[in-house]
């Protein structure tokens, strides 16, 4: 059990990191309305974002389930 322990620990700071990694440079002036780029296409490093996040997330809940105790 102290493997799946280390694994979801691992899965969750890079879980963690990918999100701060895409909430950097977002502003809540963005969020209100200021700032025009809202509708801009995402770059490729933003996309990679995205499925990286998506995929740990994933990961994690399956991990969770997996090793859930019986």
């Amino acid at each position: 059990m102290m493997i799946a322990t280390v694994i979801q620990i691992i899965i969750a700071v890079l879980l963690i990191g990918s999100i701060l990694l895409q909430m950097q440079g977002s502003g809540l002036s963005k969020t209100f309305g200021g700032g025009g780029e809202f509708y801009r296409s995402k770059q490729s490093m933003e996309k990679f974002l995205v499925w990286i996040t998506v995929f740990l997330a994933i990961l994690f809940g399956l991990s969770s389930l997996i090793f859930a105790p019986r």
